[in-house]
């Protein structure tokens, strides 16, 4: 029985019916915005990061710390989307995604997109790691006072 469902899902042959096809199409399209959510929020926090570096006050490094602390959570949210829309996306990807694209003669507009997107996580991953070292840097740099009105 389970090796039928792989060979249906590997053979892009698995049934889908019209309300799963919604489902699956508005998880692709969500797990899509999940990336571009990843993506916009690492441009928006290093852009206030930057001009947090340029003035370095303390109320600009507060607003930053303070904005991040918000920001993660939206990256985490994104990631975690990206990572488990990931799941259904794959099990429907030659039934549903490669089908449409090679109806329409999009394999190579859809292998782009794909490495386009991997691309913009791996790195978006990345750029938000060394991004929280340097939020650590600057956390040490806090006085208690500073510390206390940050909420930590």
């Amino acid at each position: 029985m389970m090796s039928n469902f792989f060979h249906a899902m590997i053979n892009g042959q698995l049934p889908i019916s019209p309300g799963l096809g919604v489902a699956v199409m508005m998880n692709n399209y969500l797990h899509d915005m999940a990336t571009g959510l990843m993506v916009g929020s690492g441009f928006a926090l290093h852009a206030i990061l930057r001009i947090q570096a340029s003035t370095n006050t303390p109320q600009a490094t507060l607003f930053f710390l303070k904005t991040n602390r918000h920001m993660v959570k939206l990256f985490k949210f994104a990631l975690w989307w990206v990572l488990l829309g990931g799941v259904p996306r794959t099990i429907f990807y030659t039934s549903f995604e490669w089908a449409n694209a090679a109806d329409k003669l999009q394999i190579p507009a859809l292998a782009v997109k794909h490495i386009m997107m991997f691309t913009a996580v791996v790195w978006g991953g990345f750029a938000w790691r060394r991004m929280q070292q340097q939020v650590a840097l600057l956390r040490k740099s806090l006085t208690p006072e500073q510390l206390k009105e940050l909420g930590s």
